[in-house]
């Protein structure tokens, strides 16, 4: 079959079967029931709507069997849908950027958030006389892990204030009570890192913020545009093949992300793992209060937001400068288009 004719048809083929409703993804119209995900730090709000849909029984009521394998970043998630030891990724979408410039094809289709909901801070003990980016050369900070949309975050503030990602060392910290012991013990001098463990770390006193980007107006100053950053992504390939298990998946996750926007403390609080909440409720329910905003309202990308991370990696990031992206192959909103026109929350 000629190139043409066999992506003529394949086109034909998804266009078909997206169409499809939840009901008949569930009666058995799934090309798999058993999707591995992988994601580096769970606990973080930056994932709470995978969560959400795992704890709440959203893929189960697609007909799906979802494991999920939980990393210390987003670098080490990505590794394993590369390596074929995952199926989807619940990664940052910069990701899939990254990922074409070392030409492979991955791609987005429903995203999480809106806003990175990353903070970078600095450690009142070690950094008392913080004044500017320049004090950060030669310092040490934390990030969940290198390569993670932690550092990059924390490698593009300091290109704006004039310095590199080699003018520091990115120490990977994690995203629970190791990040916030590494900073606490004076480990590290700064953190990049994700509520609820930036929202404790204030609230103890223990960091000054530098940079944050929680809230869109935030984000927007940040980086000059809306900045897409959890979402679910996939190999083109595995999209292809399972367009139906694509969208089982997808409905889910829209589901999840309609109950957020309604659910109270109390459900959250409820649903979450009691090891999510870092012995403290009330730092819990402030730190969502802090990036709600930044949560998806539908899991559809903003027109605006390839371009700007794109733009952002393009800053400072060697692999991408000067390559052929081509952003549209890289995120889709067609699954999650079908999933607002069936799904209820």
């Amino acid at each position: 079959m000629h190139r043409r004719s066999f992506l003529a048809a394949t086109a034909a083929f998804a266009g078909a079967t997206l169409t499809a409703t939840p009901l008949a993804f569930a009666q058995g119209k799934l090309e798999t029931t058993k999707v591995a995900v992988a994601v580096g730090g769970k606990n973080l709000f930056y994932y709470l709507p995978l969560t959400i849909a795992e704890r709440r029984n959203f893929f189960k009521d697609e007909g799906l069997e979802v494991e999920i394998s939980d990393f210390a970043g987003g670098s080490q998630a990505l590794k394993a849908a590369v390596g074929g030891s995952a199926d989807v990724v619940s990664g940052a979408f910069e990701h899939t950027l990254l990922l074409q410039a070392q030409r492979q094809s991955f791609r987005e289709f429903v995203l999480q958030g809106r806003a990175p909901q990353i903070v970078l801070a600095v450690s009142k003990k070690t950094m008392p006389n913080y004044k500017s980016i320049a004090d950060l050369r030669g310092k040490k900070i934390g990030v969940t892990a290198p390569g993670s949309s932690t550092s990059i975050m924390a490698s593009f503030v300091l290109a704006k204030g004039g310095l590199t990602a080699k003018d520091v060392a990115f120490i990977g910290v994690g995203a629970g009570a190791g990040a916030i012991a590494a900073l606490q013990s004076g480990q590290i001098d700064a953190l990049a890192n994700l509520d609820p463990v930036m929202t404790k770390l204030e609230r103890s006193g223990d960091i000054r913020i530098v940079s944050d980007t929680r809230t869109l107006a935030d984000t927007r100053s940040v980086f000059g545009g809306d900045m897409p950053a959890g979402c679910l992504y996939a190999s083109q390939s595995f999209i292809t093949k399972n367009p139906n298990t694509t969208q089982a998946l997808t409905n889910a996750m829209v589901r999840a992300l309609k109950w957020l926007q309604t659910a109270t403390g109390t459900e959250l609080i409820n649903t979450v793992p009691e090891s999510y909440l870092l012995g403290d409720r009330a730092v819990y329910l402030d730190a969502w209060q802090h990036v709600k905003e930044a949560m998806s309202p539908d899991g559809l990308m903003p027109a605006d937001g390839p371009a700007t991370s794109l733009k952002t990696l393009q800053a400072f990031d060697a692999t991408v400068q000067g390559k052929p992206i081509d952003v549209s192959k890289t995120w889709t909103n067609d699954f999650v288009k079908k999933a607002l026109a069936t799904v209820k929350a």
